[in-house]
């Protein structure tokens, strides 16, 4: 027994797995905490305000996903470099996320000039809150070049395994957050009342205060010297095509999720504003709940690139289940407050209603929502896993065209005809959330089982370990 054990453990690595994915549990929880804070100032704020969030939102960070994603992905071929030895590459490689970064800089400025008005007015929702919306998108999109170059910058040094900088650069941005967005929305300590338009301006100088900790950190003699972070400056077409190729995709991944996710909130206004509140706050809620499953998903996307690189595929799979039975024991005790404890969980966003009747209503309606969610988080952490393994593999094309055709079949057709000519309600558009996450993970699920993903890189075959 005690051979057996002692073997059990030289194979797994669950202490690799808590190094590099704990730090990014916590940046990820940070970051939703600010989202969370933020929608629980709002719910407290008006009914208008909370209604308008989490759709202008999640609308602004559907381009955000994908360009911050793309920026992001350069975090596989550093961990891939990494696990070869080739160092040096990871210079060249951070300076085209940085130009990526640079071009998403224009494109969302022009999203803030043309795309809010019309986006909202095709959502159908109430006046009142399709201005609220206009304005919180509006200024999240002339700040997100930050947000991307915070994803950007925090692959120098994810990809390497050393995560507790980005854990850092987020907690910061976090601290600066919550009180600046409580004084901004209800107009404390001498600042203005702004509203919903306090809310996206506190988060936009949380993101700038992430990315001039990140830049100080990077940006140095001794990086420059073992990772060639300014001397190796110069615009690779190379490696920028590359990087597209499957950072594209494997962005496309996570932005398809969000825009299948947008469709249904904005499908959800049709029922109803009680309706959509709910549903609002079940999604903040969820997502506080959600983000663990993700810092583990990119943590083995991290540990399976170097495994790769290191041309060490079993390590990349002892990393895989090690991540997985960590994160299961997680979203057991989740699921378990969701089922046992949903009122004491939602009492936040409307302890402090101004509409008591409204915020009953809402309450009432959430309460179902909540338990749906937590079968939800099950198969989502994972698929979750299971599509970090394929990413940090680069089998980005896979995911891309699996969502892609999930988040339709499964999710915004159903809801969308079930509203439309069935008077499907509320209930049964969250049950088609929960189909579309299953159909997910199976398709995840088998891939990894396939096992050509252990083959795959993403970097040049020739890469090797570079002379000390």
């Amino acid at each position: 027994m005690l051979q057996l054990i002692s073997h059990w453990r030289r194979r797994s690595r669950y202490h690799d797995v808590i190094r590099v994915c704990l730090p990014l549990v916590a940046s990820m929880s940070a970051t939703t905490v600010m989202e969370f804070t933020d929608r629980a100032f709002l719910a407290n704020y008006n009914l208008e305000a909370i209604s308008a969030a989490a759709p202008a939102g999640i609308t602004a960070f559907l381009f955000m996903a994908f360009f911050g994603g793309v920026g992001s992905y350069a975090g596989v071929f550093i961990a891939q470099y990494s696990g070869s030895g080739a160092h040096r590459q990871i210079g060249r490689v951070l300076w085209q996320g940085i130009y990526f970064t640079l071009f998403s800089g224009l494109i969302f400025w022009l999203l803030s000039l043309v795309a809010g008005g019309p986006l909202f007015r095709l959502a159908g929702h109430s006046p009142e809150v399709q201005a609220l919306e206009r304005i919180y998108f509006d200024i999240l999109c002339r700040g997100a070049v930050l947000h991307v170059a915070v994803a950007t910058l925090s692959t120098f040094f994810a990809g390497r395994g050393m995560t507790r900088p980005v854990m850092l650069s987020t907690l910061l941005g976090m601290i600066v957050n919550i009180p600046l967005d409580y004084a901004l929305i209800f107009g404390r300590w001498g600042l203005p009342e702004m509203g919903i338009a306090g809310a996206a301006v506190a988060t936009v100088c949380a993101w700038a205060v992430s990315f001039l900790l990140l830049s100080l950190l990077i940006f140095t003699r001794d990086h420059d010297r073992r990772f060639a972070v300014l001397s190796h400056r110069a615009f690779s077409a190379e490696i920028f095509l590359r990087l597209m190729r499957y950072g594209v995709p494997g962005s496309l991944q996570f932005s398809i999720d969000i825009f299948a996710f947008t469709m249904f909130i904005l499908l959800v206004g049709r029922i109803g504003t009680i309706e959509l509140a709910a549903t609002n706050i079940v999604l903040s809620i969820n997502a506080l709940a959600f983000m663990p499953s993700m810092g583990v998903s990119q943590g083995v996307s991290v540990l399976v690139g170097q495994a790769l690189g290191a041309r060490q595929p079993q390590q990349a799979r002892a990393a895989v289940w090690s991540g997985i039975h960590l994160l299961l024991v997680y979203i057991a005790i989740v699921d378990l407050l969701f089922i046992l404890f949903p009122q004491a969980i939602l009492a936040p966003f409307l302890a402090a209603a101004r509409n008591p009747a409204a915020a009953g209503a809402v309450l009432a309606m959430a309460v179902p929502i909540l338990r749906i969610v937590s079968a939800y988080l099950f198969f989502d952490a994972l698929y979750m896993v299971f599509s970090g393994v394929l990413k940090g593999a680069g089998d980005t094309r896979f995911i891309m065209v699996s969502i892609g055709l999930a988040s339709v079949l499964c999710l915004i057709l159903p809801v969308a005809v079930g509203i439309a000519a069935f008077g499907m309600g509320i209930i049964g558009a969250w049950l088609c959330v929960l189909l579309f996450v299953f159909v997910l993970f199976l398709l995840a699920a088998g891939r990894y089982r396939h096992g050509r993903w252990q083959r795959m890189l993403v970097i040049e075959a020739s890469a090797r370990r570079e002379p000390s």
